[in-house]
């Protein structure tokens, strides 16, 4: 903070206890827990289904438009996390990717929050058709980030402990990958504005960062920067524009989607975070990536950072 706002501040807090005041207290963050989920726009709703249904193996539920017809399916990972299908693709240049979200324990004092850091938040707050409490923003980029708290009796929380079966090849996002420009003024809204915390960063070659993992204040999930990306195509922009599905081993997932009639362009590989991934399309090239949730050998670049306590 300028050392100029930092007088004043404490040049008010002394006129105000000198009037007999107590000064406001400071707008404080709620938690932010982890990812909530990704908004994906898709041509072929049928195509969709096939792969995040069938190969991937989630089931989902739907919401309707208020005038009649689907607005969009939620294919569910878990209770708290999805990955939202919209049947809204018809510019095949356009980006796959509507946004993604975080889910936090209190939607209103996350706005009062935002509100005092002079990020632009909606003046009130009311449920969504979901019936629950969210609010989207813009973060430096561009990009549409919502964030989300799951309500009672929501569409969400009236399925939870349901539509969660065997066949589903992960049962936990673990990260959103989008596409940052300007890494110092993402990391000063999504560092020192939100509090998430540098987890690694590594790149193509050691000595250029190509992905920098921002992990959650008050979670295990991240945001991953892909830095040095100009002019994608829309495949291209579909492989930076991607989550990632957390296993246990990679062998399982792998074999599974083969049998479901699906076969990667790649069979699994370790990453240079040292854990084993593999890659998936879904049919318009959104990557999905599935990724071992523990390194078997040591990252490139940097070491995994432990979170602030």
């Amino acid at each position: 903070m300028p050392r100029r706002i930092i007088w004043i501040s404490l040049l008010v807090a002394v006129c105000l206890v000198a009037l007999g005041q107590t000064p406001p207290p400071a707008a404080q963050r709620p938690p932010i827990v982890g990812v909530a989920h990704i908004g994906l726009q898709v041509s072929d709703l049928a195509a969709a289904d096939n792969f995040y249904g069938h190969v991937l193996g989630f089931e989902h539920f739907s919401l309707d438009k208020p005038t009649g017809g689907l607005m969009l399916n939620y294919y569910k990972i878990n209770d708290h996390q999805y990955v939202e299908i919209y049947p809204t693709l018809t510019d095949l240049n356009a980006d796959r990717m509507t946004h993604f979200a975080f889910e936090t324990t209190n939607i209103q004092q996350l706005r009062d929050y935002l509100a005092a850091k002079g990020v632009k938040v909606p003046e009130t707050l009311k449920p969504g058709l979901d019936k629950n409490l969210s609010i989207m923003i813009k973060d430096p980029e561009g990009h549409n980030v919502e964030f989300v708290q799951y309500m009672p009796g929501s569409l969400h929380s009236s399925n939870f402990g349901k539509l969660m079966p065997d066949t589903r090849i992960s049962e936990h996002m673990n990260h959103v990958g989008v596409t940052i420009h300007d890494r110092a003024a993402a990391d000063r809204f999504y560092g020192d504005i939100l509090g998430f915390q540098l987890m690694w960063y590594g790149g193509k070659t050691d000595n250029v960062a190509d992905w920098v993992d921002m992990r959650v204040p008050d979670g295990t999930d991240w945001l991953e920067y892909m830095l040095n990306v100009n002019n994608p195509t829309p495949k291209q922009l579909g492989v930076q524009h991607h989550f990632s599905l957390g296993v246990p081993s990679i062998q399982p997932p792998y074999k599974t989607v083969l049998s479901r009639g699906y076969t990667p362009p790649q069979p699994p590989k370790i990453g240079r975070d040292g854990k084993w991934q593999l890659n998936m399309y879904d049919p318009n090239d959104t990557r999905v990536e599935a990724m071992e949730f523990k390194p078997v050998q040591p990252p490139c670049c940097s070491p995994f950072i432990q979170p602030e306590q």
